[in-house]
C-alpha cells in the first residue's frame, strides 16, 4: 500500500521554511494528544480506574494495527508512547493521586521501554523500514519531560501539601484549599519561577529543532517534531491553568 502523501492536500508553498506538512501535523497531534490524559483521563479515573488502566490494551491494539501498514504506520509508532503515558497516568491518577512524591517514579514506568526502543531490540517484527519506536518514545519523553517541569513548579512554589488535601476534600473545602494554593500562584516566587519554568519548556522544545534535518522535517528526525509537540502541550496546559488562576 502506498503511502498517503499529505503534500497532495496543501500547496507547494507551504512546505517551504521550516518543516513540512507531515511535521506540522504529527506536532500537531502531539500537542492534543498531551492534553487528552490532562481533560479526559484524569477526571475518568476518579469514577472508572480500572476502565481506564483496561483502556490502555486498546490503545496498543490500534498501535499494533497502525503499525503494520506503511501508510500508517508513522501513526501507530506515535500511538504506542501516547499508551505508556496513558497507562502511567491510570496508574497514579486511579491509585496514588493523593501521594505527590510518588507521581513522578509512577510516570516514568515506561523508561524501560523507551530504552529498548532506543536500541531496536523490541518490535523489530512490527517496524516498517526499521523506524519503529522513535516517534512513540520522542512523545512520550517530551510528556515526561513536561511532568517533571510541571511538578518541579510545585516543588518550587510549595504547593505540595495543597495538592494532597485537595484530593482528598470534598466540593466545599475544596474551593477553600484553591484559594489558598491561588495566593502562593500569585506570589513574586510563585510568578518568577513560572516564567523560569516556562522559558525552559519553550528551550526544550525548540533547541530539538534546530539541526538542520529536523527543521526541514526530514521523516528520520520526526521524533523530535513529536517531542517538540508533547513538550509545547504541557506548556500550552500549564499556561491556561496559570492564565485561570491569575484571573480566579
Amino acid at each position: 500500500m502506498q503511502a498517503f502523501k499529505f503534500e497532495k492536500l496543501f500547496p507547494q508553498q507551504f512546505l517551504q521554511g521550516v518543516g513540512n506538512v507531515q511535521s506540522w501535523l504529527i506536532f500537531g497531534i502531539s500537542v492534543a494528544l498531551v492534553s487528552l490524559p490532562v481533560f479526559v483521563q484524569a477526571p475518568m479515573v476518579r469514577s472508572w480506574p480500572w476502565f481506564s488502566l483496561v483502556a490502555t490494551a486498546g490503545w496498543l491494539l490500534l498501535s499494533r494495527w497502525l503499525l503494520t501498514r506503511p501508510s500508517t504506520y508513522l501513526w501507530g509508532d506515535l500511538l504506542w508512547g501516547f499508551a505508556l503515558s496513558w497507562f502511567a497516568g491510570s496508574i497514579y491518577w486511579g491509585w496514588f493521586r493523593a501521594e505527590p512524591f510518588l507521581h513522578l517514579p509512577i510516570e516514568a514506568l515506561g523508561l524501560p521501554l523507551v530504552g529498548w526502543a532506543w536500541q531496536g531490540t523490541w518490535g523489530k517484527g512490527w517496524a516498517w523500514k526499521g523506524t519503529w519506536g522513535k516517534v512513540g518514545m520522542g512523545f512520550y519523553l517530551g510528556a515526561l519531560l513536561g511532568t517533571v517541569i510541571t511538578d518541579l513548579y510545585f516543588y518550587a512554589v510549595d504547593l505540595i501539601p495543597y495538592w494532597r488535601s485537595l484530593i482528598q476534600a470534598d466540593s466545599i473545602q475544596a474551593l477553600t484549599i484553591l484559594q489558598q494554593a491561588l495566593i502562593r500562584v500569585q506570589s513574586l516566587p510563585g510568578q518568577g519561577w513560572a516564567m523560569f519554568l516556562v522559558l525552559v519548556l519553550c528551550l526544550a522544545a525548540t533547541v530539538p529543532l534546530m539541526a538542520p534535518d529536523s527543521r526541514a522535517g526530514h521523516p528520520h528526525k520526526l521524533h523530535w517534531w513529536v517531542f517538540s509537540g508533547a513538550v509545547s502541550g504541557t506548556l500550552l496546559v500549564d499556561s491556561l491553568f496559570l492564565l485561570v488562576a491569575n484571573r480566579f
